[in-house]
C-alpha cells in the first residue's frame, strides 16, 4: 500500500483556450491565469473548501471535480487514504471555455501524485495525462494544463496523444468573459454531423497555417485563425460573441471563440516588444469590450500544472 507524505501541497493549474478558430478538438493554449489547489491527507472523512470562481455552485463533496480526479489517481497509485482535506482558490472562471473543467482534473491528479511518496514513479506524466484526457474526454484542454504553452493533442485507435508546438514571444492575448455561462453539452450540441467537403479543406489549411503563425508568423495569425467547422453552427447559444468576433476580426484583430465559448480570446502583441504592425495593441483591444464582460490581458503561459510547496 502507498504511504503519504506530510501535507500540506499546493499545486496550480493554469487555463486554456482551445481550438483557436480551426483547430478543433486539436489545439489548445494555455493562459496565465492559474488557480492554485492546495490538500493534505490526515484524519479521517473529506473537508472541502472553495474560494472565487464558482464558490457558490460547486458542491463540497464526493462529487466536487477536483476530489473525483484525485480519487482516480490515488485508485491508480493503490493508495486510500482514510482523511482528506482539500482547498481550491478558484481564479478560472466556470463554464466560460477557458478549460475550469480540465484545469479541476490536471490539478487534482497532479495534487494526488505529490501527496504519494514516489508518486512520479507510481504514476508517470503520460499516465497523468492519459488518465486527465480519459476523466474530459477529450484532450485539447487538458493538454495544455498539464504541459503548459501550445499543445497538438488527439486520439487515435483509443490512445491519446499530445505534442507540444512551438510559441513566439512576440504574441499574447485578451480574453473577453461574458456574464453568463454556456455549458459545452449545449455548445457540442449545436454541431451538424457532417461539414462540406470544402469548408473541411478550408479548415485544414487554416489549422496547419495556425501552428506555423503561432510559432514564428504572427502577421499571418488574422487569416490563420479564421474557422470553417464549429463557431458559426454555435451562434444560437451565443449571438454576442459571434458577433464580437466578427468585429474585432473586422478591425483586424486575430479573434475567435474560446474553446466551446462563450468567451472571446484575440491575439495580441506580447511582452517581449512593443507595438507591432500586425496587431493594433493590447490596448485597443480592451478598449473594444462589452458592457457588462471582463476583458484581461493574459501571456502565453509556458509552464502547466507544477508542485508549488
Amino acid at each position: 500500500m502507498a504511504r503519504f507524505i506530510e501535507g500540506p501541497v499546493t499545486v496550480s493549474v493554469p487555463a486554456t483556450s482551445a481550438n483557436l478558430g480551426p483547430g478543433f478538438d486539436s489545439l489548445g493554449l494555455a493562459l496565465s491565469l492559474r488557480d492554485e489547489l492546495t490538500a493534505s491527507v490526515d484524519g479521517v472523512g473529506l473537508e472541502v473548501r472553495v474560494e472565487g470562481a464558482g464558490s457558490d455552485e460547486v458542491p463540497l463533496d464526493e462529487s466536487h471535480l477536483v476530489v473525483r480526479a484525485m480519487r482516480c489517481a490515488f485508485e491508480q497509485m493503490h493508495a486510500a487514504p482514510t482523511g482528506l482535506s482539500l482547498r481550491c482558490r478558484n481564479v478560472v472562471p466556470h463554464a466560460r471555455g477557458l478549460g475550469s473543467s480540465s484545469a479541476a482534473i490536471v490539478g487534482g491528479i497532479v495534487l494526488a501524485r505529490a501527496l504519494v511518496a514516489g508518486g512520479s514513479l507510481l504514476m508517470d506524466d503520460d499516465a497523468v495525462f492519459r488518465l486527465a484526457a480519459e476523466m474530459e474526454g477529450h484532450p485539447d484542454n487538458v493538454a495544455p494544463a498539464f504541459h503548459g504553452g501550445f499543445v497538438i493533442s488527439g486520439r487515435e485507435a483509443g490512445e491519446f496523444y499530445a505534442t507540444s508546438g512551438s510559441l513566439d514571444p512576440r504574441i499574447s492575448a485578451v480574453v473577453f468573459i461574458p456574464p453568463t455561462p454556456v455549458s459545452t453539452e449545449v455548445a457540442r450540441g449545436l454541431l451538424p454531423e457532417t461539414v462540406p467537403h470544402a469548408d473541411a479543406a478550408a479548415n485544414s489549411g487554416r489549422a496547419a497555417l495556425l501552428v506555423a503563425s503561432l510559432a514564428s508568423r504572427p502577421e499571418l495569425l488574422l487569416r490563420a485563425t479564421r474557422d470553417y467547422l464549429h463557431q458559426d453552427y454555435r451562434e444560437s447559444a451565443m449571438p454576442e460573441s459571434l458577433e464580437l468576433v466578427r468585429r474585432l476580426r473586422d478591425a483586424g484583430h486575430p479573434a475567435v471563440v474560446s474553446g466551446a465559448g462563450p468567451t472571446v480570446l484575440a491575439f495580441t502583441d506580447g511582452p517581449s516588444r512593443p507595438l507591432a504592425d500586425w496587431s493594433p495593441g493590447p490596448d485597443s483591444l480592451v478598449a473594444q469590450c462589452p458592457d457588462g464582460w471582463t476583458a484581461l490581458h493574459l501571456d502565453l503561459e509556458t509552464a502547466g500544472a507544477r508542485v508549488e510547496s
